[in-house]
Formats: C-alpha cells, sequence, structure tokens
C-alpha cells in the first residue's frame, strides 16, 4: 500500500493523525552515542518528507517515538524510530525548525537555477542540500564573478517581490506545454513548483508559499567539480547566520590590522608580503646556519661499518625548514650519513652520500614497523612523520643501529 503524501499538499502541516500499518525491528542505526535500536514504521499517511531529491528527510515524533529517518521505498515511506510503537492510531510532529530551513534552502535553489539558466545559459544538473550549505552544479563555461553576483542579485529582486509559490499537477506534455525549466521522461501525473514570473520546475519536495519566506540567498562560491560548475549557496536564517559570522570575522581582523572595514583587502595583501619576506629570509639564514652546522657535523661524526660516517642528532625547537637543509648539506660529503629527527613533531629526514653504501628506504620501512607514521623516497633519500612524536628519541635510536651505528 502506497503512503499518502500529505507534505504534497501542505508543507506546511506540522501535525497530523495516521494509522500505523506495519512496525517491524530494523538495522540498527548510528545515534549521538554510538549504534541504537531502531524500528521501521509504515503509515497509511504521513508529513513526514523522506530523503529525495537532494533534500533531506525530516526529523520529528511518532507518539512517543524519536524519528531518526525517513525513507521511499516501495512499499511506501519508511519511518526509523527508535522505539516500537502499537499498530493503530498515532500522532505525528514534524520539526518544524529544521523542515522551515529545508523550504527555505530548496525554494531558493528553484529560484537561483532558474536565472543561473535564464540570464547565462547555465541549466542545473544536481542539487544538494547540506548541513550548512548548499550546493547546485552547472553545465557549461564557468560563471564569472560578475554572474554569480547578478544572478543573486536577479533571485534576491524576485524574493523581494514576494512573489506567489504554487504547487501545480499534471502530464508531462503539459508541464511542457506551460515552458517547464527541465523536462522529466516520467510518465503520468507530474507534481511542480511554479514560481510566479520566474521558474516551474517538477518537484516533490518542500517549499514556502511565497518567495518573500525565503528571506534572501547569499551565493558563498564556485568551485570546479569534474566537468561541471559547483556553486554554494544559503537562503533565509542560513544567510543571516553567516552573514553575522563574516561581520564578526572582519571585526576581529579589523582589530588585529588595525584599519577599517574598507582596507581589509589593502592591509591583507602588505601582511602577506610581509611573510613572503620575512620566509625568503628565514629560509636564507637557515641555509646559511646549515651550510656551517654540516661542515662541523661531518668533521666530528663517527666511522661506522664499511667506512660509512653518520650524524645522528635529535632537534628540539628547531624551525622545520632546517632539518632538511640541514640533512641535505651533510649528505654531500662523501660516505655521510644524517639521520635527523625533530623532537615536538616526530618528523625525520634520513640522507646520504651515494658512497655510503646504505638502503635508507629499507632503513624508515623498519622504523616505520616499529612506530608507526607516514613517509617514504629512496635509496639515499627518505622524510617521513611519524604519528606518535613521543616516539622521537626511540625511532632515531633504531634507525642509528639499523644504519650500523
Amino acid at each position: 500500500m502506497s503512503t499518502h503524501r500529505l507534505y504534497y499538499d501542505d508543507a506546511y502541516l506540522q501535525n497530523f493523525e495516521a494509522r500505523v500499518l506495519s512496525c517491524s525491528i530494523a538495522e540498527p542505526v548510528q545515534g549521538a552515542s554510538g549504534m541504537q535500536p531502531a524500528w521501521e514504521v509504515l503509515l497509511d499517511q504521513t508529513a513526514f518528507y523522506p530523503s529525495s531529491g537532494g533534500q533531506p528527510n525530516d526529523l520529528g515524533l511518532l507518539g512517543e517515538a524519536a524519528v531518526l529517518d525517513v525513507r521511499d521505498e516501495e512499499e511506501g515511506i519508511v519511518h526509523i524510530v527508535d522505539r516500537e510503537v502499537g499498530e493503530g492510531g498515532i500522532k505525528g510532529c514534524v520539526n518544524w525548525p529544521r523542515r522551515f530551513d529545508h523550504m527555505q534552502q530548496h525554494t531558493g535553489q528553484h529560484l537561483l537555477s532558474a536565472m543561473f539558466q535564464e540570464r547565462f545559459g547555465l541549466p542545473t544538473v544536481s542539487f544538494h542540500l547540506g548541513g550548512e550549505i548548499c550546493t547546485i552544479d552547472l553545465q557549461g563555461a564557468e560563471p564569472s564573478r560578475d554572474q554569480l553576483i547578478g544572478t543573486q542579485r536577479a533571485a534576491n529582486k524576485v524574493i523581494f517581490e514576494d512573489r506567489t509559490v504554487t504547487v501545480r499537477y499534471g502530464t508531462r506534455e503539459q508541464l511542457a506545454r506551460l515552458g517547464v525549466r527541465k523536462e522529466v521522461e516520467r510518465e503520468g501525473l507530474l507534481r511542480a513548483i511554479e514560481i510566479e514570473g520566474a521558474d516551474l520546475q517538477p518537484c516533490g519536495g518542500t517549499h514556502v508559499k511565497s518567495t518573500g519566506q525565503i528571506g534572501m540567498i547569499l551565493v558563498r562560491g564556485c568551485s570546479r567539480v569534474r566537468q561541471d560548475w559547483r556553486v554554494e549557496f544559503v537562503c533565509g536564517r542560513r544567510a543571516e547566520e553567516l552573514a553575522s559570522k563574516d561581520f564578526e570575522r572582519e571585526r576581529v581582523l579589523m582589530g588585529l590590522l588595525g584599519c577599517g572595514l574598507d582596507e581589509l583587502p589593502a592591509a591583507a595583501e602588505r601582511l602577506a608580503a610581509e611573510r613572503d619576506a620575512n620566509f625568503k629570509s628565514l629560509r636564507s639564514a637557515l641555509q646559511q646556519l646549515a651550510n656551517l652546522w654540516a661542515v662541523q657535523l661531518a668533521s666530528t661524526a663517527p666511522v661506522v661499518t664499511n667506512g660509512a660516517r653518520i650524524v645522528s642528532l635529535l632537534l628540539r625547537g628547531a624551525h622545520p625548514e632546517l632539518l632538511l637543509s640541514l640533512a641535505t648539506e651533510i649528505a654531500k660529503n662523501e660516505r655521510m650519513i644524517a639521520l635527523l629527527v625533530l623532537e615536538e613533531s616526530g618528523q625525520l629526514v634520513f640522507a646520504q652520500h651515494p658512497t655510503a653504501g646504505k638502503d635508507l628506504g629499507a632503513v624508515l620501512k623498519s622504523v616505520l614497523a616499529a612506530h608507526p607514521g607516514k613517509g617514504g623516497g629512496s635509496k639515499d633519500f627518505v622524510r617521513a612523520k611519524l604519528a606518535d612524536p613521543g616516539a622521537s628519541a626511540a625511532a632515531l635510536e633504531l634507525a642509528k643501529s639499523l644504519a650500523g651505528a
């Protein structure tokens, strides 16, 4: 028996009554404190929206049972709940803040997609309503900054005009004659959402009654995803919250940089230029230190098997850049091996002159087998980082013994 979908005709319905057709044990589901028992409930009718079309499912209550998930399956709408419910009459209550948020985001997506297609010929090929950010994937050329801002402005203009949003029903042919934005292949009676004078699109989701209830649309970014362009956006309450967070971040940055809002970009550019210059100077100083230190260390390095000489150092409080420079300089000397480990981070660099005749790749493999981490390299040069920096000293001692010290 198919479940009657109350949300199709009234997305604002929060409380409803239904009849429980069945309740059976389901697979455990992930809860806040781990896996928990669950039951599958079928109703004769429901106001709960199942995950579909890029829109997540509703949450709420069925009697005393918490609704954990809602799925659209062959036998009807399946409600996953946290406890068993008895057959017969039951009252349902939809989590309204979550539902209305989804209505704002989904209707906003229809409007934004319509503006991209109408103004720039960029059709939407997919939609995802995330917990914080929503996305649409556009097919075609990369939208420019002006196109993103222009589309946002056009969509918000329709929002501010508070146009009517209505549900229409018709066959595929009837909707095509009315100018549907994207035709579908399904036959029979279809449900479509019409935004007055802006969009007509087949959709089974929940939507607001007028564009003014979307609040506003805020486009957050655009990036390449495979062959398409993914546009990030938020609507309504989410837009207000993100704008407030943006303002707070700007306020903090203005305080740190000692500038006004309009001066932030220039101040950030100056800071980046200073950072790059300072890093260049630091790298030069570290290289000079490595050159001088390598000479001293190489001259006093003890001789081990096969006439090779080993420098092993457990560095404390050193800059990570020094590790690489120093190991490289030491290994420029014939028959020299450098085994360097930075204690605080567990970073290690092993390097040797080819005449030293060791296989540092094999040494590293054995070290990481005893002290897990990630890294790699060649016979003469390897880099890695230990998962546990506390094992730095032990890893160095093991490397020394494997290298023949």
